[in-house]
């Protein structure tokens, strides 16, 4: 499987977050610790509803979170 041309800044955020595990998030959002980890991972690109509620537990906007990556 191909790794994602949508990166994130996840694993970043989560430590800036009092160092929020990948299961809290999880637990927050409403998905498995295994999909942070894809998530973080480049693996798994979520829905657009999973991307706002990860924002949003950030307190921050989509474009913070995720980004375009270039194609090469």
């Amino acid at each position: 499987m191909a790794k994602s041309l949508i990166g994130n800044h996840v694993r970043k955020l989560r430590f800036n977050h009092d160092e929020m595990t990948q299961q809290q998030l999880a637990d927050r959002v409403g998905i498995t610790r295994q999909t942070v980890v894809a998530i973080e991972k480049g693996n798994y690109s979520p829905s657009l509803e999973l991307a706002f509620r990860i924002a949003r537990v950030f307190g921050t906007s989509l474009e913070e979170v995720f980004y375009m990556e270039d194609e090469q």
